[in-house]
């Protein structure tokens, strides 16, 4: 899970480098193949799986999560190259094998300079995700990770969108194992809580929304975008349970806060 997890941090690292206006989502999708392999990987975790066309999942503005990048074959056809723009965001979504393992992560990167209020947004989207990391510890609860995350998020002036149709995970020997990690408390939660242990390895994904936490579904079967149109960050770290708390599987090098 370490091995896996440095090679997803590396490329991560990598991709938010390589953000700036003028540059693709397939500009950056191959920059995630080309670095992956250099750093090791077997493979990677979002190829193919279920048919997705890509090595990363490449989110711009409004679409939350599981955008396709640019010059990949899907159903026949090339996806168009989205070119980015200043004062956008992309969050870039990237998975490695290393060794049978997965290791997954997120990060939402600003394109140039950016607006006061999404420079919030950001910073909120990171503090949601260490708001969720910091109650990780052999003896605590989903619930526990669940309520900070949400409490992070809403107690803030602006009302924030949080998105609860996706959720985090467990991660492992698959990309996506039990349990569901959620960003909020429900009483489906509530009714299932579950004690972490050390040695459970577990992936904590909150997603903001500047707006309404709505979303759907285009026709590619895949992209999910905030039904006003409105901007959203996707964070996400993995990370196991250890006995003195908690290891991030996929920190960088920064801490894993910006990039």
């Amino acid at each position: 899970m370490r091995a896996a997890g440095r090679i997803v941090a590396g490329v991560l690292k990598h991709c938010a480098d390589l953000v700036a206006p003028g540059v693709t989502t397939g500009d950056l999708n191959e920059a995630a193949y080309t670095k992956g392999k250099e750093l090791g990987a077997e493979d990677f975790s979002f190829l193919d799986y279920h048919g997705f066309p890509g090595v990363i999942c490449s989110s711009v503005d409004e679409v939350v999560v599981h955008g396709i990048p640019g010059r990949c074959d899907y159903r026949g056809g090339k996806v168009a190259d989205r070119t980015l723009q200043e004062g956008s965001l992309v969050s870039v979504d990237f998975g490695a094998i290393s060794q049978g393992f997965h290791g997954d992560s997120a990060v939402t990167v600003p394109v140039g300079e950016v607006s006061p209020e999404l420079k919030e947004l950001l910073r909120v989207g990171r503090e949601a995700l260490w708001a969720g990391i910091r109650q990780v510890k052999p003896g605590c609860r989903l619930s526990d990770i669940a309520r900070a995350i949400e409490r992070s998020i809403r107690e803030r002036p602006h009302r924030y969108g949080v998105v609860t149709n996706y959720v985090g995970h467990g991660i492992g020997r698959r990309l996506h194992e039990p349990p569901n990690v959620p960003n909020v408390l429900t009483k489906d939660l509530l009714r299932n809580d579950l004690v972490l242990e050390a040695g459970v390895t577990i992936a904590i994904e909150p997603m903001v929304c500047l707006g309404t936490a709505k979303t759907k579904t285009l026709s590619d079967g895949w992209t999910v975008v905030t039904r006003d149109g409105r901007p959203a960050v996707h964070f996400e770290h993995s990370l196991a349970v250890t006995e003195e708390g908690f290891e991030i599987l996929t920190s960088r090098e920064d801490g894993g806060t910006t990039h």
